[in-house]
């Protein structure tokens, strides 16, 4: 057993969870009907539940674990309602959106004087070369039960919380309407107004104590993803055989599994592992 194991756990949240009706509670607005997740990812559902049952049976083992949480607001640069049409349209999700088709009038800002920024950020996006803007369904709405943790992780961390007597580290990502931040330890674009979308390097730092640093979470195309790219990158160790990626704790967004496994293949290539759940357990435990 490692000196000091943790847990990073990202997004794991009922928004990107392909969860049976069943766990899905009564819609209070509409009668007879039940919430849904937003933008669920197959598979999600069940890596989530191996991720807490790992929790449940490391318990107290774990020293410690982090939990991301997507936070957005309706009114946000990837969601519907900042965008219309250049005749006023509505923009569906699943639209991706460049600089130059906003300069073209394709696409447009509804606040009109919100151009000039969202101009400057499409080119320092794509200037990154990381992400094209994707216009997503509204998710993970601060507030909103879709912003909720699965209730099978949330028990599992609960139980753990009582057994090892700490709390949880919990990272709250997104509330910034002007930049998309998949990674918890950095938006794209950072805003120099707002410090929580810079890099987060006391974070990486508190991270990089773990001997050995477990990762799993939602989804591997894109906020995983994006998180341990940024980990590998800034890790003052650059001890990247501590990150051991949990392959079926993770799923990708649907048409995105290319850029999943070269994710996965990549931080590979650099040293880091990847494991199934059950293989940590029985290395772990015996």
């Amino acid at each position: 057993m490692p000196a000091r194991l943790e847990l990073l756990l990202i997004d794991p949240q009922n928004d990107f969870c392909d969860l049976p009706p069943a766990a899905c509670p009564a819609d209070p607005l509409r009668p007879g009907a039940r919430l849904q997740p937003a933008l669920p990812v197959p598979g999600a559902h069940a890596d989530l539940l191996r991720v807490a049952a790992l929790v449940q049976a490391l318990g107290p083992r774990l020293q410690g674990i982090t939990l991301t949480l997507d936070s957005h607001h309706a009114y946000d640069i990837a969601h519907p309602l900042f965008w219309c049409g250049g005749d006023g349209s509505a923009v569906p999700p699943f639209t991706p959106i460049t600089a130059a088709q906003v300069r073209a009038g394709q696409w447009r800002p509804r606040q009109p004087a919100a151009l000039p920024r969202v101009l400057d950020y499409l080119d320092a996006l794509e200037a990154a070369g990381r992400y094209t803007l994707m216009v997503w369904p509204l998710h993970a709405e601060v507030g909103s039960w879709g912003q909720g943790v699965h209730a099978a992780v949330q028990q599992a961390c609960r139980s753990w919380q009582a057994l090892a007597q700490r709390p949880l580290r919990t990272v709250a990502k997104g509330q910034n309407p002007w930049t998309e931040h998949y990674s918890a330890l950095q938006a794209e674009v950072p805003d120099p107004a707002d410090p929580g979308t810079a890099l987060q390097r006391e974070l990486i730092a508190a991270l990089d104590q773990a001997d050995l640093l477990l990762v799993a979470g939602q989804a591997s195309s894109h906020c995983v993803r994006a998180t341990c790219e940024h980990l590998a990158e800034h890790l003052p160790s650059q001890r990247l055989d501590k990150l051991v990626l949990l392959t079926d704790g993770m799923s990708p967004v649907p048409g995105f599994e290319p850029q999943a496994a070269a994710f996965l293949a990549g931080l590979q290539a650099r040293g880091a592992r990847l494991a199934t759940t059950a293989q940590v357990l029985r290395k772990l435990l015996g």
